[in-house]
């Protein structure tokens, strides 16, 4: 993608954000797996996926975060109370997959291309995790509670909340106030035009990396999908004392990288994600 010149941009980061990612957000939307999710066809094994791979990108993203809390180039953004999700994650994890979930959960291989960008990034280019954080927490807050009714309702699911923690912020009273403060915070950050530049191209990655993700995860999904319940694994694993030990499911032979075609395809969601407009959490508004 070309990148946008200073000049063009809005002044405030959140609002350059929001103009830049426009047309991948479209494309994120219209990922089929997320279309489908929003007219409530969704099954057990599909969430599971999701919630499966949500794990894994939250976990590298909060321990970059964790390692990157006092980087002036992040550090304002620094809220792991109201807004980590690793913590509840789990909490779901152990209801879909059993307690031993750490053993059994899937890790598909663009759930891995993700991780490792989230690694990069935290280690040699800490300011661009503030795209990633954007792109996560904020979408989360945006489309979370409709995503959570949906699912509630797709999959029966007790009206208590179980297996939809990541959904829920019991830190955050007023998610409308909180997204004011956070990009206030973001419009506050010292930056030079170059840096703005890259966090923005950073931001359309992330999108990026979620519609790959997504595509995939449609490809593994049966034709006639049955329900499992919680208890039942998902993809193919190889047992272990956690998530290293897994086997990554691979990539569907002969399909093109989404990064190859970036300009072609269309796409995904939003866990905020899994969350946007309406996109799994993944969208921000």
């Amino acid at each position: 993608m070309e990148r946008p010149q200073p000049d063009s941009m809005p002044q405030d980061l959140s609002e350059a954000l929001k103009e830049a990612t426009k047309e991948v957000h479209t494309q994120a939307e219209n990922a089929e797996f997320m279309r489908n999710f929003q007219k409530g066809q969704v099954t057990r094994e599909g969430f599971k996926l999701v919630m499966a791979s949500l794990y894994h990108i939250y976990k590298a993203l909060e321990e970059e975060i964790e390692r990157n809390k006092e980087n002036p180039v992040y550090a304002p953004l620094y809220f792991p109370e109201e807004l980590h999700r690793r913590a509840a994650l789990e909490q779901d994890l152990t209801f879909w997959y059993g307690p031993r979930w750490q053993e059994t959960i899937p890790y598909a291989q663009a759930t891995r291309h993700y991780v490792q960008r989230l690694q990069e990034v935290g280690r040699r280019q800490p300011e661009l995790l503030v795209a990633h954080a954007y792109t996560r927490y904020l979408g989360d807050l945006s489309g979370g509670q409709v995503l959570k009714k949906i699912a509630q309702k797709a999959l029966d699911l007790p009206s208590s909340g179980e297996g939809l923690a990541f959904f829920t912020f019991p830190n955050i009273d007023s998610a409308t106030k909180f997204k004011q403060l956070y990009r206030s915070r973001m419009n506050s950050l010292e930056m030079t035009p170059e840096v703005k530049g890259r966090i923005i191209e950073e931001a359309k990655t992330a999108f990026l990396l979620n519609i790959q993700l997504f595509e995939e995860l449609q490809e593994l999904l049966p034709r006639n999908a049955k329900d499992q319940s919680p208890s039942q694994p998902g993809l193919r694993r190889r047992a272990g004392s956690g998530t290293q030990g897994l086997t990554p499911t691979e990539t569907p032979r002969g399909k093109p990288s989404v990064f190859s075609q970036a300009p072609l395809i269309r796409w995904v969601l939003t866990l905020s994600f899994l969350v946007a407009t309406v996109a799994m959490g993944f969208t921000p508004c």
